[in-house]
């Protein structure tokens, strides 16, 4: 049967995408990319439940600098910067509102700074997507039980992008990041902009975006600084 399964799954990737060089081609274009820009969207189930979507101005600079803002409710206002190397390898955050006024300095690992959510601050950004895709994708490919669809364009943000779905069995979900996975990847840029997971239960577990995704953006080390006036830590 699974000779079966790997020579159907084979003959699928004749007649469309190589799921390799499709990875291969998002790990080129991430690798050319310096700094970026981009209004995050962001929702994961944390202990059972689906939270709320949250609404993330969003810099970030190689090798890794990132800078956050919330524009939407819930957590509007607050903010959170952190750069490797920098300031102890801390989170600086604080919270919106009347919350805003204390700043504190969180270990990213740490209850506090996880409380609501599945990752760290040091998994956000592309980079990690790209390399999640590539490590399951070969993992998958490798033991010939990757399934790769193509399911033709979408619009998304209103760029055109191409979605794909990406198939594990249910019964190996744990050895894998996830089941399933339903990527758009933009046609010009070749870059994820829409990544929605879903666990062995067949549940959405996480549901990224990447809004007005601005590739020269040209941040320098100004947007990491907290002392930038445009910033309230």
């Amino acid at each position: 049967m699974l000779v079966f399964v790997a020579a159907a799954v084979a003959a699928e990737r004749q007649a469309g995408t190589d799921p390799g060089i499709w990875v291969a081609n998002l790990e080129k274009s991430y690798a050319e990319i310096e700094s970026y820009s981009a209004i995050f969207h962001k929702q994961e189930r944390v202990d059972g439940k689906l939270g709320e979507e949250e609404t993330i101005s969003l810099k970030f600079k190689k090798p890794f600098k990132v800078y956050m803002k919330w524009i939407k409710a819930p957590h509007k206002g607050r903010e959170a910067l952190y750069a490797a190397g920098w300031n102890k390898n801390q989170v600086r955050v604080h919270e919106g509102g009347i919350l805003g006024l204390v700043t504190v300095n969180l270990d990213p690992n740490g209850r506090q700074a996880m409380q609501g959510n599945r990752h760290p601050i040091t998994d956000t950004g592309l980079g990690n997507f790209v390399k999640i895709l590539r490590e399951n994708v070969s993992k998958g490919l490798e033991a010939g039980e990757l399934e790769f669809k193509e399911h033709g364009e979408d619009m998304v943000y209103g760029r055109k992008a191409q979605k794909i779905e990406l198939v594990l069995p249910k019964a190996r979900a744990k050895d894998y990041y996830c089941h399933r996975a339903v990527i758009h990847v933009d046609l010009e840029t070749t870059l994820p902009i829409k990544v929605q997971i879903f666990d062995g239960n067949d549940l959405l577990i996480e549901n990224y975006g990447f809004e007005n995704l601005n590739l020269k953006a040209g941040l320098t080390d100004a947007d990491f600084d907290p002392r930038n006036p445009a910033y309230k830590f």
